[in-house]
């Protein structure tokens, strides 16, 4: 019998569901080619928008020359442009990802899967990569067909690539032409912090998510008595004596730092989304990420 961990990322009866579903931008990006997601900006296609008034310059073809014979008055007919999105998944593949059943690294690429086929369903870009020299070699994504080879690629990524979430994003940031929609799918547990990762993706007008994953033994750890806790991505060794008081005082300061990445969050309109590991992943697509704004 197949563990969670092996099972295939994404079962048929969620791609149904998926195939019904679009991802949010909260901002307007300029696509580089066609797709099915409508615009608020206007362009050409056959679904009329409004008028406008001609303009020295103007296409003259699209002007309406029937109006112009009513009301002796040259006006532009404005269409609705559809447009692509550049959809991009950065999975945090370090060590300390590899923790809980199912591993959180596990549910951050069953995450970044659904929300690729999502974007693939709309002929949307799709990029899903790891941070980390690994995330070089991700392929740019677009079309269903393109499912497999995402899968594929996702099912290769195994835990270890213990690079910082600066020196990451910073990676992905220099590689990376063009905006879009980034989320970002980590446990951001980093000794160097999250905050300059998430500056970097802001300043490049980035659309920015972030999916903080954790599982219930790191919010309410069911240990007790001496113990020597070893750093699974430094080696660093602490022994520590868990009773009442210390469980806590940990449980206060993992609390404290929530709360505080939710505020960095919300003072630089980045959406914050809370993933427990032993919520299903068809949960959290369908529901938690449609209350959030991220797919609808």
């Amino acid at each position: 019998m197949p563990t969670t961990n092996t099972q295939p990322l994404l079962s048929s009866e969620l791609l149904g569901r998926l195939e019904r579903l679009e991802l949010v931008s909260r901002k307007v990006f300029r696509g580089r080619m066609k797709g099915e997601r409508r615009s608020r900006r206007k362009g050409q296609s056959v679904e009329f928008a409004d008028f406008r008034n001609y303009v020295a310059g103007d296409d003259l073809r699209q002007i309406d020359w029937n109006l112009y014979a009513r009301l002796d008055q040259l006006f532009l007919k404005l269409f609705l442009e559809e447009e692509d999105l550049h959809f991009f998944a950065l999975v945090d593949a370090s060590e300390s990802m590899n923790f809980g059943d199912p591993t959180k690294l596990r549910v951050a690429k069953q995450l970044a899967a659904a929300l690729g086929y999502v974007g693939l369903c709309r002929a949307d870009r799709v990029s899903v990569s790891v941070l980390g020299k690994e995330g070089r070699r991700a392929p740019i994504l677009r079309g269903r067909a393109s499912l497999w080879k995402m899968l594929a690629y996702l099912d290769s990524v195994e835990s270890g690539h213990n690079v910082s979430l600066h020196d990451g994003v910073r990676d992905f940031a220099i590689r990376t032409t063009g905006t879009g929609v980034a989320v970002l799918l980590t446990d951001l547990m980093d000794k160097q912090g999250y905050e300059s990762a998430l500056r970097m993706l802001i300043g490049r007008r980035m659309d920015v998510f972030v999916m903080h994953i954790l599982s219930p033994e790191e919010i309410d750890p069911p240990l007790r008595g001496d113990r020597k806790l070893i750093d699974v991505e430094d080696r660093d060794e602490s022994e520590i004596t868990i009773n009442a008081y210390v469980l806590r005082k940990y449980k206060e300061t993992v609390q404290s730092f929530i709360g505080n990445v939710k505020q960095f969050c919300s003072q630089r309109s980045i959406v914050y989304v809370p993933v427990r590991t032993d919520t299903p992943v068809e949960t959290i697509v369908t529901q938690y990420l449609r209350q959030r704004g991220v797919v609808r």
